[in-house]
C-alpha cells in the first residue's frame, strides 16, 4: 500500500453503524474511536468491532489524530453534528440525507470550504459492481444513446417492521427523503446533474398503526407526503420518471431502475445495494444478464468514506461528495416544491458527475 491510513471516528452507534464498521476492510481506514450520546451504546459497538476508544461525541471531536468522522446520527441532527465535526478541523462523511433543508445543506458546504476540509455523504451504493457495470455498459454504447429512464421505490411503509418508525413520517422523512437519495444518486452517477423537475405528491393515510412487535397499536401522525411522483430532466437530455411511495401495500412487479436507449434497455440493480443483476435487452432481440465488470458487489457501506480518505491523501476529488449530496437534496425538495406550486422547478444547484471507478481494483483498495 502506498498511502498512509487515515484515522476515523464514528458518531452515532445505532443499528446502521454495524454496516459502516465493516469498512475496516479498507486498508486506508483506521477506526480508532466511536461515540454516542448514550455512552453504553458506544461501548457496546467498540467491544463488538474492536474499536480502541468509546466516548461522548464531544470527546471524540477533541481527538486530534482523527481526520475523518462518520456521522450516523438521525437526519434532523446531521447538520448540527456535521458543523461540529467541520469546526473541529475534521472531514465529515454523513449518512443520507445530507440535511433536511436546503439552507442547512448550503451551510455545511460553506463551512467545509471555509475550513478546508472535505464533506461527503451517503449513499455510496453507486460505487458497487452492479451500478458501475451499468454505467460502463451505457458509456460503451450497448443501448445506443440513452434517452429515458424509470426509477420506482414502491413499498407499504416501515411501521410493520422498523423498531423506530416515527421519524419516517415526520419532517425529513417520507419515501423521497428516506429512499430517494439512493435512486437519485444512482441516476446522477449514470447521467450527471439534473436541470429541471416536475412532481405531484399525496398522502395515503393521515395516521399509521405500528405493528413492529415493540409498540403495536400506537398511532403515528403522518406529516409528510407518502407518495411522490414526477419527472427529472437531466442536463444530458435524458428524461427520467421517478415514483417513491410508502403507500403500495400489495407489492409490485415494476423494476428498480431501467434505462432506455436508441438501441436497447438496461435493467439497473436495486440502488439500495451494491451488486447485480444487470440485464440488457437489445433491439435485435438479444437479452442477457451481463457479468459484473467491477468489484465491490457485496455489502460495502463506508466505501464512500474510504474514497474520501484517498482524496485526502492523494489530492483527488471524492465521488460521494457534498456537492453531489446537496444536488440530490435540492432534487428531492424540488419534487415537493413542484407539486405545491404546480410548476416545473428549475434547479439552482448542479454538480460534477462522479468519476467512474476503474476496473480491476484489488479488494480493500480504491484508485489513488
Amino acid at each position: 500500500m502506498s498511502v498512509k491510513p487515515v484515522k476515523v471516528g464514528v458518531i452515532g452507534c445505532g443499528a446502521i453503524s454495524d454496516a459502516y464498521f465493516s469498512a475496516k476492510s479498507f486498508e486506508i481506514l483506521d477506526f480508532v474511536a466511536c461515540a454516542d450520546i448514550v455512552l453504553d451504546r458506544a461501548k457496546e459497538k467498540a467491544e463488538k468491532h474492536n474499536i480502541p476508544r468509546a466516548s461522548s461525541p464531544e470527546q471524540l471531536l477533541k481527538n486530534d489524530e482523527i481526520e475523518i468522522v462518520i456521522n450516523l446520527t438521525i437526519p434532523k441532527a446531521h447538520t448540527e453534528v456535521n458543523l461540529a465535526i467541520i469546526d473541529s478541523g475534521k472531514s465529515a462523511h454523513v449518512e443520507k440525507p445530507l440535511a433536511v433543508t436546503r439552507q442547512d445543506g448550503k451551510a455545511q458546504l460553506a463551512a467545509a470550504k471555509k475550513k478546508g476540509v472535505l464533506l461527503g455523504c451517503a449513499p455510496d451504493t453507486f460505487y458497487g459492481g452492479g451500478h458501475q457495470t451499468s454505467r460502463k455498459l451505457i458509456e460503451d454504447g450497448w443501448i445506443g444513446k440513452p434517452v429515458a429512464a424509470t426509477a420506482f421505490m414502491m413499498s407499504g411503509g416501515v411501521e410493520n417492521w422498523h423498531p423506530n418508525p416515527w421519524f419516517y413520517y415526520d419532517v425529513g422523512g417520507g419515501p423521497m427523503f428516506d429512499m430517494g437519495p439512493y435512486y437519485l444518486t444512482a441516476l446522477v452517477n449514470l447521467f450527471g446533474p439534473a436541470r429541471r423537475i416536475s412532481g405531484s405528491t399525496s398522502k395515503g393515510l393521515d395516521q399509521r398503526v405500528i405493528a413492529n412487535g415493540i409498540e403495536d397499536g400506537k398511532l403515528i401522525d403522518v406529516v409528510v407526503p407518502t407518495h411522490v411522483a414526477g419527472t427529472v430532466d437531466f442536463a444530458n437530455g435524458v428524461v427520467a420518471t421517478v415514483v417513491m411511495s410508502f403507500d403500495i401495500k400489495g407489492g409490485t412487479d415494476l423494476p428498480n431502475i431501467e434505462v432506455y436507449g436508441t438501441e436497447g434497455t438496461i435493467s439497473v440493480p436495486d440502488p439500495n445495494g451494491f451488486g447485480g443483476p444487470v440485464r440488457v435487452r437489445r433491439f435485435d432481440g438479444q437479452s442477457m444478464e451481463v457479468p459484473l465488470t467491477h468489484g465491490y458487489a457485496g455489502g460495502h457501506r463506508g466505501i464512500g468514506a474510504a474514497d474520501m480518505a484517498y482524496a485526502l491523501r492523494c489530492g483527488r476529488p471524492h465521488r460521494a461528495s457534498g456537492e453531489v449530496a446537496y444536488h440530490v437534496l435540492d432534487m428531492m425538495h424540488a419534487f415537493h416544491d413542484a407539486s405545491d406550486s404546480e410548476k416545473h422547478v428549475h434547479l439552482e444547484s448542479s454538480c460534477r458527475q462522479p468519476r467512474a471507478l476503474p476496473m480491476g481494483l484489488r479488494a480493500g483498495t480504491l484508485d489513488e
